[in-house]
């Protein structure tokens, strides 16, 4: 199997560590040995990351995530991550940034990535002269849902201690409808997008709803992307989850970026939670890129948000997919269908990178 640099758009890694106590710099082995209670197994499913796979894996970027749940709609009565109020979202969200830094402190393998130079300086890392031990993670802070930023004017706060990207949904937040809560944008979140630009900060579309996504795509004119978001033609049933082609094709022609997610739930029609891993094949994730580029024309606006341990597990993965380890074979099956290589890296690292470097400083 051929080895390429991976870019991933998206990983709950900070809500990983809050709700379910993985310490994200433990193993693979480590984090399945000590998981045994079936209940939690069943609700958050079989652990697929742990930092020495991720560099194993040669993933090089992280978009990492800061998430919590509004209390109305948490998915476990266990939840933890869970706010009634926009203060609570305000201190949980400051808790998830803090373990980032902290993360960076103290483990020499991770890098907080808050500009350029520092991407450059991670990619510098993964050089052929480098050997394994000199390999570094770098993460780039991205905020799925909006609500711990409690006014948009305290955005600057923010971005001087490392946010980067927003998605201003991800159920409704005070910033817009999302998924399973339809709705447009508010005005508090024009006033967001607004001092977004002021930044130049990557917005992220997924999870949005379509009247607040065509809005965004309309109001917003720096960088984007939709860091993990399948397409609706293979689940047509999530219309507030994936995407149209209508919607992919105006985030191509902004050169964004469409991450696609391994997740069964997003690829195949009636497909639920607790259904057969085997009923989705690796074969199928591979057909929803290749429809993402064959509708733009190109195999420049498709990645990889995996959203591995973000509520699922390998048991909810497609044939193939059991840990962070198994998103090189993408390249390969990639290969198979005839793809160039200059077209595999655009899709395992190079599109997301593209829309990086136009929002980092």
């Amino acid at each position: 199997m051929s080895q390429r640099l991976i870019i991933d758009a998206h990983q709950d890694i900070a809500w990983n560590y809050f709700n379910n106590g993985r310490d994200f710099r433990r193993s693979l082995d480590e984090h399945r040995h000590r998981e045994t209670d079936p209940v939690r197994l069943q609700r958050y499913g079989r652990c697929m990351l742990g930092l020495p796979e991720e560099i194993q894996a040669q993933v090089a970027v992280v978009c990492s995530t800061i998430f919590v749940s509004p209390d109305w709609c948490k998915m476990y009565p266990d939840e933890r991550i869970v706010y009634d109020t926009p203060e609570e979202a305000n201190r949980l969200g400051n808790e998830q940034l803090e373990y980032y830094r902290r993360l960076a402190d103290q483990e020499e393998r991770i890098h907080l990535i808050q500009t350029e130079a520092d991407l450059d300086g991670v990619l510098a890392t993964w050089t052929l002269d480098k050997s394994d031990d000199d390999h570094r993670l770098g993460l780039i802070v991205l905020m799925e849902g909006a609500d711990p930023i409690l006014e948009p004017d305290q955005l600057e706060t923010w971005y001087e201690r490392g946010l980067r990207i927003i998605g201003p949904a991800w159920t409704k937040t005070r910033y817009a409808g999302g998924s399973n809560a339809p709705g447009p944008l508010t005005d508090l979140g024009r006033e967001l997008l607004a001092a977004m630009r002021s930044y130049n900060m990557i917005l992220d579309l997924s999870h949005m709803t379509p009247e607040g996504l065509f809005e965004a795509l309309d109001l917003y004119d720096g960088p984007l992307f939709a860091s993990h978001a399948n397409p609706l033609h293979f689940r047509p049933d999530r219309t507030d989850r994936n995407l149209s082609d209508e919607v992919i094709k105006l985030i191509a022609q902004r050169d964004g970026v469409v991450g696609m997610i391994p997740f069964n739930l997003f690829l195949l029609e009636g497909w639920k939670m607790g259904d057969r891993k085997d009923a989705v094949t690796m074969e199928r994730f591979i057909t929803t890129i290749d429809h993402v580029c064959q509708i733009t024309s190109s195999a420049l606006h498709v990645g990889l948000g995996s959203d591995f341990d973000g509520g699922y597990g390998s048991e909810s993965a497609p044939v193939g997919f059991d840990s962070i380890l198994d998103l090189q074979k993408i390249g390969d099956e990639l290969a198979e269908r005839g793809y160039s290589e200059a077209d595999i890296t655009a899709i395992m690292s190079g599109n997301f990178l593209r829309v990086l470097r136009r929002g980092l400083p």
